[in-house]
């Protein structure tokens, strides 16, 4: 198995999409009036599943940045949320967890977390390849702000997304190169990326540039 490794201009145009995301979200947020100061709920318990070999090393250059002893920590708060959420789909029920990364109601990694993690909670839309139009309607807290302040929901600010994710296919495709449509599908929460350990192929990858591997 080889680990998935940015190279240094992949991992700067990963920090750019972020950043990007940070931006929009907050003119969304500012012109709606929204913020999460206050809230009673943490949407670090919500079940999400990410999608990227490129994210998935990005978080893992995060945690490599903390201490030994704090890697562990994660890894078993990780092992224990996924126990958890086994338990309540063999209940038929959505896994409602706190995550991993989750430290007194903050995220630890928060410079590297992850787009599912930067752009929930604000309208957002985004076009699939498809061409049909998906919206979301913000989380609950949003959502109340917005049918007290607008006739109607859809005159509300929305979040573009479709632009952000296209560039973060882009770094995707350059990253692992032609030999994308061969390889796993990626469908983890961080949890499962955590213990699974960073993204590695057992597919060779053409040494090119913007391509790293570790052996």
């Amino acid at each position: 198995m080889k680990e998935v490794l940015l190279s240094e201009a992949l991992t700067a145009e990963v920090a750019s999409i972020y950043a990007a995301m940070e931006a929009d979200y907050d003119t969304v947020a500012k012109a709606i009036k929204f913020s999460c100061d206050g809230c009673p709920d943490n949407c670090c318990d919500s079940y999400f599943q990410h999608h990227t070999y490129s994210e998935w090393a990005y978080l893992f250059q995060g945690f490599r940045e903390q201490s030994e002893v704090k890697q562990q920590e994660i890894i078993e708060r990780s092992r224990r949320y996924i126990l958890d959420c086994t338990v309540a789909e063999a209940k038929d029920e959505r896994p409602q967890v706190m995550c991993p990364l989750n430290e007194e109601g903050r995220c630890i990694l928060y410079k590297h977390r992850l787009m599912v993690c930067r752009t929930h909670g604000v309208p957002a839309a985004m076009r699939r390849p498809d061409g049909q139009m998906l919206n979301f309607p913000g989380c609950f807290r949003c959502q109340e702000i917005v049918k007290k302040k607008y006739v109607h929901d859809s005159e509300a600010p929305q979040m573009e997304r479709t632009p952000l994710l296209q560039r973060l296919v882009a770094v995707e495709r350059e990253l692992m190169g032609e030999m994308i449509h061969l390889l796993p599908r990626v469908k983890l929460t961080i949890a499962q990326m955590l213990i699974q350990g960073p993204p590695a192929t057992a597919v060779s990858h053409c040494e090119r540039p913007g391509i790293k591997t570790n052996v």
